[in-house]
């Protein structure tokens, strides 16, 4: 008796066990590895505890060899210390990390700092210890100029980041260390170690990208200094360079000549860091010629000033791609008109994606708006956000069907009062469709709440329902307060 009830417990086990074979536990590794990548950290380490075969796939280096940290310096009773979590990534998982993300809340208070300064550098060297064979280091927000950062705590950080240069950074080809503010001798000092961590063992791994937005405290005239672009002139790897603009001079264009060609350059321009000093265009125009395929970005912040605004828009100025946000009241004489009408202009035959946000209450800019992209001819890219007349949403359809055929992604939304209208130019509702990597998005601010704009905007669109199968064109039209 007590045999049959054995041999019947093994048999319900084995088909337990083919059922589980029949479907989780017979997946191939590689799917489970796809799968366990969506997961946090500890969501993983449960994972892991399931079986030993979920144990040695979790185990897999293609896991873990990304991962993001965000550092607050703030202590937890429901959680494990941000020191801890990080020493035992470090410590367990370090050896198979490439590409090492960390984005720091900016601490108010010393006691915030201290910690903040003890699991950075603890992380950074704990890497050291297992020889992480990192390639990517993003270290983003520190924001030094603090006074929550003591003067002892700032070099004790930058030390741990020099020693991890010299010593960790042999396969190093992207950094990031944008909302570092350093003050100009330690942040020349840190550069310094990176640009001597080229001369290595793998001569054949160079930095390749360098994104410095914000590496230098707002009060430091960086572009009267000459040592970055000599520091710059000898990262000889460098293909995609971001920079504020406040580092911007001649010397600096003419140090990024002699070398291998800039692919990407990003700058950076804010009202509240040093923007008015004078770059020729023929600097800019010998950095050009030297680099051929050079894509210049440029993302202006509150500039709302029209001479200093036409001495950042140079006509030599390679310009792909075009950001700018303004926010100003009637009161305040500034009008975009010259922008639009004279200044972008200039770049009809390069810009390629163009974003706009203005609160342009006071003046109408349709005219202006549709001129610019009829005569941009490569614009792939629009994003407009501005108190525009419903009808030019019509108009600028109109532009892309008969002249801008690149623009072949657009997105129509109309939003007012709560209400979300989601429509595709084939007449079916749609939410974020992604066709092709152009997209044409239009957000009109509106001063009236009876829905007005939003019956004109319908009209607009019934009279577009057989576009092509490729568009995909979004509007938004908001209710200002």
């Amino acid at each position: 008796m007590h045999r049959a009830d054995s041999t019947q417990e093994e048999g319900l086990a084995l088909d337990a066990e083919d059922k589980s074979l029949s479907g989780w536990g017979s997946l191939p590794d590689v799917c489970l590895q796809h799968v366990f990548r969506f997961l946090l950290d500890h969501d993983r380490r449960s994972a892991a505890l399931v079986c030993h075969h979920w144990h040695n796939v979790m185990r897999s280096p293609s896991l873990w060899r990304y991962h993001f940290f965000h550092f607050s310096g703030q202590l937890s009773k429901f959680r494990q210390s941000e020191y801890s979590c990080a020493m035992g990534y470090a410590q367990n998982l370090g050896v198979y990390l490439e590409r090492l993300e960390v984005r720091v809340c900016p601490p108010r208070r010393p006691l915030a700092a201290q910690r903040l300064e003890q699991t950075i550098s603890g992380l950074l060297a704990e890497l050291i210890r297992v020889r992480a064979p990192l390639r990517s280091l993003s270290l983003v927000k520190l924001e030094l100029d603090r006074t929550a950062w003591t003067s002892g705590l700032r070099k004790s950080l930058i030390k741990c980041l020099i020693h991890l240069l010299h010593r960790g950074a042999s396969k190093l080809t992207s950094v990031c260390l944008n909302g570092m503010r350093n003050c100009l001798h330690q942040g020349l000092e840190l550069l310094s170690a990176l640009s001597h961590s080229q001369m290595r063992v793998y001569s054949h791994c160079y930095i390749s990208s360098l994104s410095l937005e914000g590496f230098f405290s707002g009060a430091v005239p960086v572009h009267l200094n000459s040592s970055l672009p000599c520091i710059l002139h000898h990262m000889q790897g460098l293909t995609n360079l971001s920079l504020s603009y406040s580092y911007l001079s001649d010397e600096l264009l003419m140090a990024l000549q002699d070398r291998q060609p800039l692919q990407t350059f990003s700058l950076y321009c804010t009202l509240n860091e040093p923007h008015s000093q004078l770059v020729c265009g023929d600097s800019w125009a010998a950095l050009s010629s030297s680099c051929l395929d050079l894509k210049v970005k440029l993302k202006v912040d509150q500039v709302i000033n029209t001479d200093r605004l036409a001495r950042l828009l140079l006509p030599e100025i390679p310009l792909k791609e075009y950001s700018m946000t303004a926010f100003y009241s009637p009161e305040e004489e500034w009008s975009a008109t010259p922008l639009l009408h004279n200044m972008l202009p200039q770049y009809r035959h390069s810009l390629q994606n163009l974003t706009l946000d203005l609160s342009n209450c006071s003046e109408s800019l349709d005219e202006e708006l549709l001129e610019l992209v009829s005569v941009c001819e490569c614009l792939k890219q629009l994003r407009v956000w501005a108190f525009l007349e419903t009808w030019t949403v019509g108009r600028l359809l109109h532009i892309r069907l008969t002249q801008r055929v690149l623009l072949n992604k657009i997105r129509v939304r109309t939003v007012q009062n709560c209400l979300n209208v989601h429509k595709r130019c084939d007449g079916h509702t749609l939410d974020n469709v992604h066709v092709r990597h152009y997209i044409f998005q239009v957000r009109i601010y509106s001063v009236s709440e009876n829905g007005e704009q939003e019956d004109q905007l319908e009209d607009i669109l019934s009279s577009y329902l057989h576009l092509p199968p490729e568009l995909d064109f979004s509007a938004i039209v908001y209710t200002f307060v």
